[in-house]
């Protein structure tokens, strides 16, 4: 009787012989979009059930009154936290940078348990009051579950990292119900080259995902929003004064996330913890819209019910005034970066995906009632609502398209598509102009393990240099003489010789052209010395921990074929122009879709 590792293995077998790469890429992004979607319905339904339980307790006062909610934060980050350290033994913070990693360095391989741990610990965090998103998470989740697909089927590194895209397409798509959407996510965060091979599985995923969260979650919008004024030319300015507005936030974001990070990296984790709760804990009782992910408030915003914003604030019986109004609405955007960099750094799993959007949406509505405030327009604050949420996303993300349309997809906005074009721009330009990286790139990058769509610039920057590295050189010693020459001669094939001292420090280099001519007359193999013929230049010299496209133009304009390479001064090899060439050649094959 078959054993299941040998059907497992005649499966293969069959798979190998009879299904084309694009046939698998199209069956197994299927696979992974329902998983996808069924991922992000079950990622709903634990945060809402988590919240339908700790609010069905009251202590003092009833629902967001409650002084539970004091605690709260800190009990969900301590549980995420118990649950990170103690079962799943992992660091599952930043999953969107962690999947980017995984793409430019592991080959796309991401752990098993990556396809449930985050779902869980995510759930515990937002439903307990933790001041982040689950789209990160989800897209962990997605990308794990393409990971482990793929490696179920034995595929190679080039259509593991296409698998991964497709986990995140459909986490996307399956969270927001919007396809499109995910596979621009897939694009400009991900930093995947966008072609019809690698196109035709992410459309399947993210379409498949979207279809099944539908059908469980029902066909409603994730914001439910309705144009009551259409977008007119006259209010082009206050679009770009939008624009600006939110890049000025998102620079806001990054220096509070930067502060945040190096501050809570001074504490031990038990501190952390009890400091970020605390801080989070005062934040969400006193401000309630920053209480999780903050979307029941951006609903609010777009329907115009102002009043139910603040329900359960301190300042609900204030509402009616414009200022105050004003004052509290610039208080929320400015402490939801704290509350959302506070959760993460005390220990809870979320991302910044939508707070983004809740900044976002908070400072749209914020520039449109100024505006309204001063009467030199009347502005539609449900539409500024919408736009900024756009703006602030693409300039947080650098992300622009994925950022018009998914505003566009979840909220059916797209008579909208001008001023999300105009604002969505300024914003991401403007930051652009003032920071080199997003928030998911930039801890990739300070360690050089960002992947970017420049295949030659990646080529090279991936490029491990020690395992193209040539080291069978007969190497002399620097008072070696010419009869040491000889016997190099009889031991290598090589014309040159690297010259170093007793510490293998590099001196220079002896090439056999130079005393060719001396090597049959031994009367001169005593009185020659290595050191009297031996050529230095630091053009072709090269330290290991040099960036491959620094060493590679040492090679244009000239004649050099070969690079020393030396470690702290010490001689470990020697580059070549053509083992360089072939491991280029070999990475585009390896990521082009032939």
């Amino acid at each position: 009787m078959k054993t299941w590792r040998r059907y497992y293995k005649d499966f293969l077998i069959w798979r190998t012989r009879h299904l084309k790469k694009t046939q698998i890429l199209v069956a197994a992004s299927l696979v992974i979009g329902l998983l996808c979607g069924l991922a992000a319905v079950i990622l709903k339904n634990l945060v809402t059930y988590t919240y339908e339980l700790i609010t069905s307790w009251s202590f003092g006062t009833p629902d967001r009154a409650n002084l539970l909610f004091l605690m709260y934060p800190m009990i969900g980050i301590a549980i995420t936290v118990v649950l990170v350290k103690y079962v799943f033994k992992a660091d599952l913070s930043h999953g969107v940078s962690k999947v980017m990693y995984a793409i430019a360095r592991k080959d796309g391989k991401i752990p098993t348990h990556n396809c449930w741990s985050s779902l869980i610990t995510s759930s515990i965090t937002v439903g307990f009051g933790g001041s982040v998103g689950l789209e990160a998470p989800i897209v962990y989740t997605g990308s794990a579950i393409g990971s482990n697909i793929s490696r179920f089927l034995h595929l190679d590194g080039h259509l593991t990292k296409i698998l991964v895209a497709c986990g995140a397409a459909g986490a996307v798509a399956g969270i927001f119900k919007a396809p499109i959407a995910g596979i621009l996510f897939a694009f400009e965060v991900l930093m995947l080259d966008m072609s019809m091979f690698a196109v035709l599985p992410m459309l399947v995923s993210a379409i498949a995902s979207a279809m099944v969260s539908y059908f469980f979650l029902g066909q409603d919008a994730t914001f439910n929003f309705a144009i009551t004024a259409p977008f007119a030319l006259e209010k082009i300015p206050a679009f770009i004064v939008l624009g600006l507005v939110s890049a000025v936030v998102c620079l806001y974001f990054f220096r509070i996330e930067h502060f945040v990070s190096k501050t809570f990296k001074r504490m031990n984790a038990i501190w952390r913890l009890i400091t970020g709760g605390i801080l989070l804990g005062g934040l969400v009782y006193v401000f309630p819209p920053l209480f999780g992910e903050g979307y029941p408030a951006l609903n609010k915003l777009l329907s115009g019910d102002m009043h139910s914003v603040f329900e359960n604030s301190f300042f609900y019986n204030l509402s009616s005034n414009t200022y105050i109004v004003i004052i509290v609405i610039l208080a929320i955007i400015l402490l939801k970066s704290f509350a959302t960099n506070i959760t993460c750094a005390a220990g809870g799993v979320g991302g910044v995906f939508a707070p983004s959007l809740f900044i976002g949406g908070f400072v749209g509505f914020f520039v449109a009632r100024l505006i309204n405030t001063t009467g030199i327009m009347t502005l539609a604050e449900n539409n500024f609502v919408l736009v900024g949420m756009s703006s602030v996303m693409a300039g947080i993300m650098f992300a622009p398209l994925t950022s018009i349309f998914l505003i566009a997809e979840i909220t059916g906005g797209y008579d909208l598509l001008a001023p999300l074009l105009i604002s969505t721009t300024i914003s991401y330009l403007t930051v652009k102009s003032a920071r080199k990286y997003s928030i998911y790139a930039s801890p990739l990058a300070k360690h050089g393990d960002l992947m970017t769509h420049n295949k030659d610039y990646s080529a090279l920057h991936f490029m491990n240099k020690r395992k193209i590295l040539e080291t069978n050189f007969y190497k002399l010693d620097i008072n070696a003489t010419l009869r040491d020459v000889v016997r190099a001669v009889e031991r290598s094939s090589r014309s040159f010789f690297p010259v170093v001292d007793s510490e293998n420090n590099f001196k220079g280099m002896l090439v056999l052209d130079d005393v060719r001519g001396m090597l049959f007359q031994p009367d001169y193999y005593d009185i020659i010395h290595v050191k009297d013929f031996m050529r230095y230049s630091p053009y072709f010299i090269a330290d290991i921990t040099e960036p491959m496209e620094k060493i590679v133009n040492k090679f244009r304009g000239s004649d050099r074929y070969t690079i020393v390479i030396l470690d702290k001064g010490k001689f470990v090899g020697c580059l070549s122009r053509a083992n360089v060439f072939l491991e280029y050649h070999k990475y585009i094959h390896e990521n082009s879709d032939d």
